[in-house]
């Protein structure tokens, strides 16, 4: 009778730092027996098990990394909502080409239209493309710069923002830059400018985003680096935010009229 050969197995895998196989081995076994595999099909099931499941752990790692504030796929946009967004525009970015022509994309309109769930979006799209992506928020990511001033970290923290592959600054123009911020936001734009890509969402339109800078002159070039070969991406229409709230507050309503038949509610003006 054959020996189990899995005791014998286990720390040779693990030596090899192949030990994922183990999830799948047994299974694998009874179909390669049920569907007579040879040996050499047998040894391409399994190693490509391995493959697949690195490949999801590389996956799940760039997007911890990545820090996104929620998973948000192109996927889940309801492009219907607002039917003149450029659909074939963000169709296009998604294929990262963007990126090899190290340009930024500008992504600009109203609150709640879904700015930050395309940004999102597009940095889940370059992770599965192979690129290391970074989320931040505009007001957090030049306050953690200064922040580094203090701790002798600023070096290291500038090269980590300046590095990645694409960086995305979330809610630029939100808040007028203060102190050194304006030059912090230059220095890191002008570092990653024709290296690097860069996605930037605003509230406001892009001639406006000079007007956050204290030093119009230092925004001006700033914002002419960005801009240069840059896609910009305008989001019109109504918010998913404002709607989302109307429909919690008729949920809201109707649940009390259950509760209480008699009572007249009324939804908040």
């Amino acid at each position: 009778m054959m020996m189990n050969p899995m005791p014998e197995l286990i720390p040779m895998l693990k030596q090899l730092r192949l030990s994922g196989i183990l999830d799948s081995i047994e299974s694998r076994n009874r179909q390669a027996i049920e569907e007579k595999f040879s040996y050499m099909d047998f040894l391409a099931t399994v190693v490509q098990d391995e493959i697949a499941r690195r490949s999801q752990k590389r996956l799940e790692s760039a997007v911890r990394r990545a820090n996104f504030r929620n998973q948000k796929t192109l996927e889940e946009f309801d492009f219907t909502f607002n039917p003149n967004i450029n659909r074939a525009l963000i169709t296009e970015l998604a294929s990262c080409r963007f990126m090899e022509e190290k340009v930024a994309v500008l992504i600009v309109g109203p609150c709640g239209t879904g700015k930050s769930h395309i940004a999102q979006a597009l940095g889940h799209s370059a992770i599965r493309a192979g690129y290391d992506v970074l989320f931040t928020n505009t007001s957090r990511m030049l306050a953690q710069l200064n922040a580094a001033r203090a701790t002798n970290s600023f070096e290291r923290q500038f090269a980590k923002l300046a590095g990645v592959d694409l960086l995305i600054i979330d809610d630029f123009g939100l808040k007028p830059l203060t102190g050194i911020q304006d030059e912090d936001f230059h220095e890191l734009i002008s570092e990653r400018y024709e290296r690097k890509s860069t996605i930037v969402t605003s509230n406001l339109d892009v001639p406006e985003w000079s007007d956050a800078f204290p030093n119009r002159i230092l925004g001006a070039a700033t914002i002419d680096r960005l801009r240069h070969g840059a896609y910009k991406v305008v989001l019109e229409g109504k918010s998913y935010r404002s709607v989302t709230s109307e429909q919690s507050t008729q949920k809201q309503v109707v649940k009390e009229q259950k509760n209480n038949p008699r009572k007249e509610v009324k939804p908040p003006i």
